[in-house]
């Protein structure tokens, strides 16, 4: 009984979880090890010897594409979460671009310690991607615009934004919100 106890401990071998980050110092030193053991081998000139040496450089190449791909998957990973983590920010920011904007229009933002702070939020969120949606005078595109109604506007064509309402907001392709039109249904 006490010798199945030993024999458990031989066979025990340690296992890396697939989950558990791995460092290229771990998977180098295992490259290494079955390079040195075909350099052993490779002394040897009877044929199993060439066929082990086979089996170890295709499970060297095999140990390098699965690190070669870890890596890329870690790494598109992070800037999947980092990508998230951003516009999940700039989503909880549009009430205050809004309220931003707002004083803009009524002018409390022409000078002043609070109008430079405020062009600087613009500037960082501009940095990250953000992209204001608020020019009238373009042909309606319901991908980014939301039409609230339709108005005759003899100086703007139909089916051309006559006025924004609510700025929307896009980062790089991706609409964060719509901006919220007038349509001009022309004369």
């Amino acid at each position: 009984m006490a010798d199945n106890g030993n024999e458990e401990e031989q066979n025990h071998e340690e296992v890396t979880p697939v989950d558990e980050a791995h460092d290229s110092g771990d998977a180098l030193s295992q490259a290494e090890a079955i390079l040195n053991e075909a350099a052993t081998v490779e002394d040897s000139a009877d044929a199993e010897a060439n066929a082990r040496e086979a089996e170890l450089r295709e499970d060297l190449q095999r140990l390098q594409a699965e690190y070669v791909n870890y890596r890329k998957r870690v790494e598109r990973d992070r800037e999947a979460v980092r990508e998230l983590a951003v516009q999940s920010v700039l989503n909880n920011m549009l009430t205050v671009l809004d309220d931003i904007d707002a004083a803009r229009a009524h002018g409390d933002l022409t000078d002043g310690p609070f109008a430079s702070i405020a062009n600087k939020l613009d500037a960082v969120l501009e940095g990250l991607g953000l992209e204001r949606i608020a020019e009238a005078g373009v042909v309606f595109d319901p991908t980014i615009h939301e039409a609230l109604m339709q108005q005759p506007n003899p100086e703007i064509p139909a089916d051309h934004v006559s006025m924004v309402l609510r700025t929307g907001f896009k980062k790089g392709e991706r609409v964060m919100r719509a901006a919220q039109v007038i349509v001009s249904t022309g004369e």
